[in-house]
C-alpha cells in the first residue's frame, strides 16, 4: 500500500513538473508585444488583432476602467503607462521583465492632437503634442531596447499622412508627426546590424477618438489648459466628430501592423489610407518635395535623370522585399 501511495505521488510531481514545463515553453514560445495608447481606437484595434494572432500583449492605459477592459481581454496584460511619465515607463519595464516572456516587440500608438496653428498658436499645446507624439517614442524605445536587443525584435511608430502633408489649421500637429519620420529613418539606421527592426506605420482618417477627445475637452473646459481655437476651427470639429462613425475602423492599420511584427520582410513604411484619394495626396506630398528640392539648384537632375533615379530605388525596393 505504501508503495502504491508512493508511486500515485510520483505520478502527481511528474504531472505537476511537466505542465509547469508545459506552460515555461509556451510563455517562452509567445511573442510579448506592447502597445501604448491601447484603450481606444487605432491602439485598441492593434492589441485585439496582435492578441488573436499568436502575440501576447502588453496593453498600455491611463485611466483604472481602461485597465480593467484591458485585462479582461485574452492574451493581453494591461499596463498602467503615461509616455510622458518616466515613473509610469520604469514600472511597465519592471513589470514587462517579472512576467518571463520577454519582448518581441514595441507598438508606438499613444499619440494627441491640438489644433494650433503654427502662427496663432499656443507653445504649451505644440509642446505637449511633441512630448506624447515625438517623445514619447523617443523614451519607450529607449526604455525597452534592452529587451529588444535580447529578442533580434522590432519597433514600430504609428505615424500619420500628416507627416507627409503640411495644413494650415495645425501646424504643431503635422510638424510632430513629421518629426516622427526622421526620428524612424534616424533610429533604423542606429539599429542596423543589431538584428532590431524599425518600421513606421502612416494611416490615413479612420475611425478615432483622438479629435473626439480633444473636441470635448475645448467644450467642457472652455479651451481651459488645451489653448483657444476659432469658431471655424471648432465648427469644422464638430462636423468631424459627427461624420466619425460613417469612417471606416481601423482593421487596415492594424494588419498592416500585424505584417510589421510577423513577417519575414517588415517593411519600412506602411502607408494605409481609406481609399485612394488620400494614398494620392500623400505620394504626391512626397514627390513634390523631391521636385521643389531638385528645382534650380547647382546639382540640378534632368526629367530624365530623375525618372532613372525613381527606376533604380524601386528595382533596389523591390530585391529588398524578395530577398
Amino acid at each position: 500500500m505504501k508503495s502504491i501511495n508512493v508511486l500515485v505521488n510520483l505520478l502527481a510531481l511528474i504531472l505537476v513538473v511537466s505542465g509547469r514545463a508545459g506552460l515555461a515553453e509556451e510563455i517562452s514560445n509567445t511573442k510579448a508585444v506592447l502597445v501604448t495608447g491601447a484603450s481606444s481606437g487605432i491602439g485598441l484595434q492593434i492589441a485585439k488583432t496582435l492578441s488573436r494572432n499568436g502575440f501576447y500583449v502588453y496593453a498600455g492605459a491611463r485611466k483604472a476602467e481602461d485597465l480593467e477592459m484591458l485585462d479582461a481581454m485574452e492574451n493581453v496584460s494591461a499596463v498602467k503607462l503615461d509616455v510622458t511619465v518616466n515613473e509610469d515607463i520604469d514600472a511597465a519595464v519592471g513589470f514587462v521583465k517579472q512576467q518571463g516572456r520577454g519582448l518581441w516587440g514595441v507598438v508606438n500608438n499613444a499619440g494627441v492632437l491640438r489644433y494650433s496653428p503654427l502662427r496663432s498658436g499656443q507653445e504649451p499645446d505644440i509642446r505637449f503634442m511633441f512630448d506624447v507624439n515625438f517623445f514619447g517614442p523617443y523614451r519607450i524605445n529607449q526604455a525597452f531596447l534592452p529587451m529588444l536587443l535580447e529578442s533580434n525584435g522590432r519597433t514600430a511608430i504609428i505615424g500619420s499622412i500628416s507627416g507627409f502633408i503640411p495644413d494650415r489649421t495645425d501646424g504643431g500637429y503635422v510638424s510632430s508627426k513629421f518629426a516622427a519620420e526622421g526620428y524612424t529613418d534616424s533610429l533604423a539606421l542606429e539599429l542596423e546590424g543589431t538584428g532590431v527592426y524599425v518600421g513606421i506605420v502612416e494611416p490615413g482618417t479612420y475611425k478615432a477618438r483622438i479629435r473626439d477627445k480633444y473636441l470635448a475637452k475645448v467644450l467642457t473646459a472652455d479651451g481651459k489648459g488645451v489653448g483657444t481655437i476659432d469658431d471655424r476651427t471648432k465648427r469644422s470639429l464638430m462636423a468631424f466628430a459627427a461624420r466619425n462613425e460613417s469612417l471606416k475602423d481601423p482593421v487596415e492599420v492594424a494588419q498592416a501592423v500585424l505584417h510589421l511584427m510577423s513577417s519575414d520582410k517588415p517593411k519600412r513604411r506602411y502607408l494605409v489610407t481609406p481609399d485612394a484619394q488620400q494614398a494620392a495626396l500623400t505620394i504626391r506630398a512626397a514627390m513634390r518635395r523631391v521636385v521643389q528640392l531638385n528645382d534650380d539648384q547647382h546639382y540640378s537632375y534632368s526629367r530624365d535623370e530623375l525618372v532613372a533615379i525613381l527606376d533604380g530605388l524601386l528595382k533596389d525596393n523591390h530585391q529588398d522585399n524578395s530577398d
